[in-house]
């Protein structure tokens, strides 16, 4: 199990202690220094069944100061995927790999009805 964060982030800090909590093992990756690829990113979404969409850290100042809530729309799936692949902090994280399942931010009920 790959679980793929920025340490900084909140929302990882408390994903991560809620592995721990639950005595859940797992290979710990640093977005901001180990970028995902293109072609890891298409596997996780066709793997995930999610819209390209959803791997985009919406919320994030990279996604604001680059404009790409209208810009988005305009690209197809290649030039997203190499945007989300240039830079970690575009990609919405925690995202946790497992064999089975692609999670992409935490939602503690979703990883308990996919984990537990």
């Amino acid at each position: 199990m790959i679980f793929i964060c920025y340490p900084k982030c909140s929302t990882c800090l408390k994903a991560e202690k809620y592995l721990q909590a639950h005595n859940i093992e797992y290979t710990k990756r640093d977005i901001k220094t180990d970028n995902p690829t293109a072609d890891e990113l298409r596997a996780w979404q066709k793997n995930s069944g999610l819209p390209l969409k959803k791997f985009f850290n919406t919320s994030g100042l990279q996604y604001k100061a680059l404009g790409l809530k209208d810009k988005l729309p305009q690209l197809n799936e290649e030039e997203q995927l190499q945007l989300l692949a240039a830079d970690g902090m575009l990609v919405k994280r925690p995202l946790l790999l497992t064999e089975d399942n692609v999670l992409v931010g935490f939602k503690e009920t979703e990883w308990t009805e996919k984990l537990l």
